[in-house]
């Protein structure tokens, strides 16, 4: 076991790193005496304007989502390397993590039940800025001559913009998004999701052995690592594999562990809705008033549910079709499922226990454990599990996309540089294993939204040309030109 004192040296020397970065990405703005970050400003934006601009997609392009996800329309004939199934698990096993389980409780404990209201409304709205960026991730893909698929916000920033004569900006805005992917799949998807999964282990092993095991955390997070090594070792093939099974069942999982808590106190599921509700435009003051609740909520739901960060379109770019629209149609069905499901299933956990007022000053993951283990005392080593399901789906889809942007930078990296990019992540997960909390959130918040800035941007830019994609695959699906296939 490493001595506790390398953990605080090792904490300490990151600690100026985390905070030069964090106060670069969330530089704020004074509005009515709060410091709002103008990231935050900047997807709320993006999230409105995409819902109107595009006549409420989220919503009128829902079912024919459904059936796109179950098959309906998959030709095995059609260009790709995944199934739309298996582009939607690789992409929800990144955002389905420890943010819709200890981001959720971040947000709580800092804002009240009030931020809840606030990440619901950023899922539902952040579905259409997930069509657009991964309709676009699709139709600028690059199929290599070995077949393989890549794709993603550099893509279609470089692309995109160069057909509107701006190859510069595009080169420019895509080599800071592939930067900003390689800092995030280290930062949120290593250190962050290693930091409270084994935070959660070592609390219940050390409940269930009597002992105090500080530092424990280094070993959890090298088994971690060790396990994770074994699949990106794959590559895609093997990660969409794993991930195809794993994300339905560790969401089922922990949606049966949640409805448990939930029903067990149905009495106090509507007074939980009126928190909710009173808290998001009423708060207590300590949460910085109404500009700071909802700072929290637009916060931590896009740090669950990536939407106007760009990652999902690396995810979804080697699916198996010719309509870069229908994979846009499967990607708005993310935030649906991460934030209003799984996000506002933790969040009336939180609220309907009481763990949010626990004076024992619990955070992260530790208050979501409580929560859970106040109705039934054995459910914190389920939530363990789940963690650690959690954790292990996110790695591996955080490296495929930080990969995805490495390869970008490189082009054709040696297997020497390969290989240490693949063990670089995997000192990460170690790493992040021993970070304090605070560290490590603000380290994955800020190396993980940073792309925001130009993927916005570009979207934005692009968005005329997304409208015309959906205009017309609307009007061919009308028509009965786009129909489900029929093996013949």
């Amino acid at each position: 076991m490493l001595s506790p004192t390398i953990d605080e040296k090792i904490n300490a020397a990151l600690t100026p790193l985390v905070s030069s970065v964090s106060d670069a990405v969330f530089t704020t703005v004074n509005i009515a005496g709060v410091d709002v970050p103008i990231l935050v400003l900047w997807l709320s934006a993006g999230m409105l304007f995409f819902t109107f601009y595009l006549n409420f997609i989220n919503f009128r392009g829902f079912k024919q989502a459904f059936k796109i996800v179950r098959g309906d329309y998959d030709n095995p004939s059609d260009p790709g390397e995944v199934t739309h199934f298996q582009a939607l698990s690789t992409a929800l096993s990144n955002t389905v993590g420890l943010g819709n389980i200890a981001g959720v409780a971040v947000a709580i404990s800092i804002g009240g039940p009030g931020a809840t209201f606030w990440m619901i409304l950023a899922g539902i709205f952040g579905m259409a800025t997930k069509f657009t960026e991964v309709t676009l991730g699709h139709k600028y893909r690059t199929i290599h001559e070995d077949g393989t698929i890549s794709g993603g916000p550099m893509y279609y920033m470089s692309k995109g913009l160069a057909k509107r004569g701006l190859p510069n900006l595009g080169k420019a805005l895509a080599i800071f998004a592939a930067l900003s992917a390689v800092a995030g799949g280290f930062g949120s998807g290593a250190m962050f999701q290693s930091n409270q999964s084994t935070q959660q282990l070592g609390n219940v092993i050390a409940s269930l052995s009597g002992q105090n095991i500080e530092g424990s955390q280094w070993i959890l997070g090298a088994i971690i690592a060790a396990l994770v090594g074994f699949v990106i070792i794959g590559g895609l093939k093997r990660i969409v594999h794993v991930t195809q099974v794993l994300v339905p069942f560790m969401g089922v999982f922990y949606m049966s562990a949640a409805l448990v808590i939930i029903l067990y106190h149905y009495q106090d599921v509507p007074q939980a809705f009126v928190a909710i509700f009173e808290g998001a435009f009423a708060p207590i003051g300590v949460a910085g008033g109404f500009i700071g609740v909802f700072i929290q909520g637009i916060r931590r739901a896009t740090f669950s549910n990536e939407a106007g960060l760009g990652y999902a379109s690396i995810a979804h770019a080697p699916a198996k079709t010719t309509e870069p629209v229908a994979e846009g149609l499967v990607a708005l069905l993310e935030p649906f499922i991460d934030t209003v499901l799984v996000c506002t299933a933790t969040a009336l956990v939180i609220i309907i226990t009481g763990a949010y007022t626990n004076t024992d000053n619990l955070n992260g993951i530790a208050l979501t454990s409580a929560a859970f283990g106040s109705v039934v005392s054995w459910f914190p080593y389920l939530l363990s599990v789940a963690a650690v399901l959690f954790a292990f789906s996110t790695m591996i889809a955080s490296f495929y996309f930080s990969h995805r942007a490495f390869i970008y930078l490189v082009k054709k990296p040696s297997f020497a540089a390969d290989l240490t990019f693949k063990l670089l992540f995997l000192v990460a997960i170690i790493t992040g294993a021993g970070m304090n909390l605070s560290a490590a959130i603000n380290f994955a918040d800020a190396s993980y939204m940073a792309i925001a800035f130009p993927n916005l941007l570009a979207l934005y830019i692009m968005a005329p040309e997304v409208k015309l994609m959906l205009k017309d695959y609307m009007n061919r699906l009308k028509s009965g030109e786009i129909k489900p296939y029929i093996e013949t």
